[in-house]
């Protein structure tokens, strides 16, 4: 089962930890939903689901307020009876010492945020849901180019490497090179990013490693990318016809999920970074409704009809 370590998301969401003496380094969710307690504090804890991040907003602290302190220590134990991974309050909100008492005597981390309550949940969800997707590891070149996510792949020693440093230097940006790391974060939408290792470095053959944030600055790498379309690389056969057109998509699938691919052939002279610019622009042009090949065959399509028309009646 995927987790991430609550350390990761303390420090990405720069979280205050009030309860410092508890040790959170082993303490994982694993869940990417997220739970308001307000039929916790209430005492109905039926269908609980205590592996999610419990958020503590305006509404539950109030009533937290509101109990007597005798009522807090029932509901307070009965509570962090869970195996909670951790409670956060919203809106730099404080416990009271009844609840920080019972945090520290179960073990249960207590977060603080500054955010508000629905926009702190959002950002959670949505970070939780990439890092908790399904992942598998392609090898492969992950550009971004005009905000579409475009997977280069093919054999080893092909040119993708090169073909995505000439895209950078054409003022895109790089995701990761070589290994890339792909998440079903939906049945339509997959993201790609790099592993910590490789991160913003490129192979060159003959050269070496090059960090390309280091060379080219921070606005020509990112870290994370939807994977829009595929350009698969291969060397080109004189025997093989390749698609002039491009009347009819191909697709190739990844965890279940289909992604327009074009396989681009290589043969010296061809401009790969050009192709694969032009590739992704003609992609978006698609997905905002306008299709060159179609246009192409409305038009000859419109000239036969012409034609037909122009030709004198025989009878």
């Amino acid at each position: 089962m995927e987790s991430v370590r609550l350390t990761r998301l303390i420090e990405k969401m720069k979280l205050e930890n009030l309860t410092p003496e508890i040790d959170v380094k082993d303490i994982r969710i694993t869940q990417p939903d997220v739970n308001r307690p307000a039929l916790q504090l209430t005492g109905y804890f039926e269908h609980f689901d205590s592996t999610r991040l419990e958020i503590i907003g305006f509404v539950e602290y109030s009533y937290m307020e509101s109990m007597p302190d005798e009522r807090k220590l029932e509901i307070y134990d009965e509570f962090m009876g869970y195996d909670v991974p951790a409670v956060v309050f919203c809106r730099e909100l404080r416990p009271d010492p009844i609840f920080l008492k019972e945090a520290i005597a179960h073990r249960i981390p207590v977060l603080m945020t500054k955010k508000a309550t629905s926009a702190f949940m959002a950002e959670v969800i949505r970070w939780l849901n990439v890092k908790l997707a399904p992942c598998i590891s392609v090898h492969g070149v992950l550009v971004d180019v005009y905000g579409e996510g475009l997977l280069i792949t093919g054999e080893s020693g092909i040119g993708k490497s090169e073909a995505a440093l000439e895209l950078v230097r054409r003022g895109h940006r790089l995701v990761t090179d070589d290994v890339v790391e792909i998440r079903k974060v939906s049945d339509d939408t997959l993201v790609g990013s790099a592993p910590d290792m490789l991160k913003h470095l490129i192979e060159l053959r003959g050269i070496g490693v090059v960090d390309v944030k280091a060379l080219f600055g921070a606005s020509a790498v990112m870290d994370t990318q939807n994977i829009d379309l595929v350009i698969r690389l291969e060397d080109w056969d004189r025997d093989k016809e390749y698609d002039r057109l491009g009347l009819e998509e191909n697709y190739t699938e990844y965890m279940g999920n289909k992604v327009v691919c074009y396989n681009i052939p290589i043969r010296p002279g061809r401009n790969v970074a050009v192709i694969c610019e032009s590739a992704a622009v003609n992609h978006r042009q698609k997905k905002m409704g306008y299709n060159a090949a179609q246009e192409l065959y409305s038009r000859v399509q419109n000239s036969f009809a012409r034609k037909r028309e122009d030709e004198p009646d025989p009878f």
